[in-house]
């Protein structure tokens, strides 16, 4: 649902503001690595040693939900951190430096940084004043289309859409009735959004229309879309019989059922993922590079749709290939990880050879073993283990400007669910 994506590509994406300034990666490759100042100490509480200017609430948002996921407590002071980000109105910015400061005008309060934070507090079972502001915040921002995009009165698409959508359903709030002044629902949005099945790359998802209202299949968006259009979260449950739905031809006409959506996009996502393994980064000058990321919202979504036989293969290669980038790339990577693993049945502490969960706690403050039977490694959890955990990876967190959701594409090339390159501090 991220931000990590390069790209002068979004460049021309005003909406993004400071957000994430995928902007200012113009000229960077993806294997850069961003840098904290030596004299900029960041709070104690929060997850990754790199400047959380453009991701600090996401990163932090999925490094607790994955916590929660694998039955660990997340820090107490981690997640006040987290609460101590959102403003008055209820919504969240990607990152306040003095949360103390009351948040104004030029507070670019967004819809991802405020959808990721509810997802994790409501799964945390945060104060209601907290979510239930969130989700006031949420309703308030909805575009006459039903959908969202990233900042408020930006055109929707289909990533901030999604991310809303699995915030909303995650704090008990129903989607499907939530009508905007139009008198369209998020799911409307979603269904406008989807490629039609006679069209090249029919069944995708595009991020927004061309300016000619065209709709360009996008994998990125589309592992987003599946998701959103199933009415879930960053977080899914396996399949309970571990059997797969199969192929499934494209079919709903140009304004499929969301289901009908689902399924065909999960069907576009199978065969990108069919030869390889992987996706292909969509970034100039990085289309022959694999996008982790992408591939492990990848293999979210295919689990979510009832597909875990076509997630076998990204799953795998993420298991042999993923370990360099998530240490390089910090908490939200490892939380996607772990997302992949969960959806799929897949042990996190036991991925490739690597404990994910030792990983991500190294990134941030030590949390504790809520589920006795969660860690069957050692019965230690993160605790303890943090330092082991730093050595193994050669990186306390790193931060990765992962996801973007919401961010604008350029000339047809989409930002995804969560992106995959890196930060710079300046400004777009």
């Amino acid at each position: 649902m991220f931000v990590r994506r390069s790209a002068a590509v979004l460049a021309a994406t005003a909406v993004i503001g400071t957000a994430f300034a995928p902007a200012a990666l113009a000229d960077e490759s993806p294997s850069a690595s961003p840098s904290s100042s030596p004299s900029q100490a960041f709070p104690s509480g929060l997850y990754g040693s790199t400047d959380p200017t453009y991701d600090g609430v996401w990163r932090q948002s999925l490094a607790l939900l994955a916590q929660h996921t694998v039955g660990v407590k997340p820090a107490a002071k981690a997640v006040d951190w987290l609460t101590g980000q959102q403003c008055a109105n209820g919504g969240f910015a990607a990152y306040r430096a003095d949360p103390a400061a009351k948040c104004d005008a030029k507070t670019q309060v967004d819809t991802n940084s405020t959808g990721a934070a509810l997802q994790a507090l409501a799964a945390l079972d945060a104060d209601d004043a907290a979510t239930g502001a969130a989700v006031k915040w949420l309703k308030s921002v909805q575009n006459k289309d039903g959908g969202w995009g990233y900042l408020p009165g930006g055109a929707s698409d289909t990533n901030s859409t999604s991310v809303v959508i699995g915030a909303l359903e995650a704090a008990d709030t129903d989607a499907e009735d939530l009508r905007s002044k139009g008198d369209r629902t998020p799911y409307d949005a979603l269904r406008a959004l989807a490629v039609p099945c006679d069209e090249d790359g029919g069944g995708a998802f595009a991020f927004q229309p061309d300016k000619k209202g065209k709709l360009a299949a996008n994998a990125d968006a589309t592992a987003a879309g599946v998701l959103g259009a199933l009415g879930e979260g960053l977080v899914t449950d396996p399949e309970d019989d571990g059997k797969s739905a199969g192929a499934a031809e494209c079919a709903g006409g140009k304004s499929p059922a969301p289901e009908q959506a689902a399924a065909n996009g999960a069907e576009y996502l199978a065969g990108a993922v069919a030869g390889s393994g992987y996706l292909e980064s969509a970034l100039a000058g990085s289309e022959d590079q694999p996008d982790y990321g992408n591939t492990a919202d990848t293999v979210v979504a295919l689990a979510a749709a009832g597909r875990p036989a076509d997630a076998r293969k990204p799953l795998a290669w993420l298991e042999k290939n993923s370990g360099p980038w998530a240490a390089k790339s910090g908490p939200a990577a490892y939380a996607q990880l772990i997302f992949a693993a969960h959806a799929t049945g897949t042990d996190p502490r036991a991925f490739g050879g690597a404990d994910l969960v030792k990983q991500l706690g190294a990134t941030g403050p030590a949390g504790e073993i809520s589920d006795p039977s969660a860690d069957a490694k050692d019965g230690k959890g993160d605790k303890g283990d943090k330092q082991d955990a730093q050595d193994e990876s050669g990186d306390d967190g790193g931060v990765s400007v992962w996801w973007i959701v919401g961010v604008g594409l350029v000339g047809g090339i989409g930002v995804g669910f969560l992106l995959s390159t890196r930060n710079k501090k300046k400004q777009p």
